[in-house]
């Protein structure tokens, strides 16, 4: 039972973590609005596995 303080500590640091991650992420998405489309669509590879 002395354990779980610790997992509840660090389930707090990762979700301030992936908090402050997605707002730095989304401010630098903001400050590039002449960011041209294609660099963000991902274009398809082929499969070197093939069933």
């Amino acid at each position: 039972m002395k354990r779980k303080p610790d997992l509840l500590w660090i389930l707090v640091i990762l979700f301030g973590l992936g908090v402050v991650t997605t707002g730095y992420a989304q401010s630098l998405w903001n400050n590039t609005p002449d960011a041209p489309i294609e660099l963000t669509q991902q274009q398809q590879q082929p499969s070197a596995f093939k069933r």
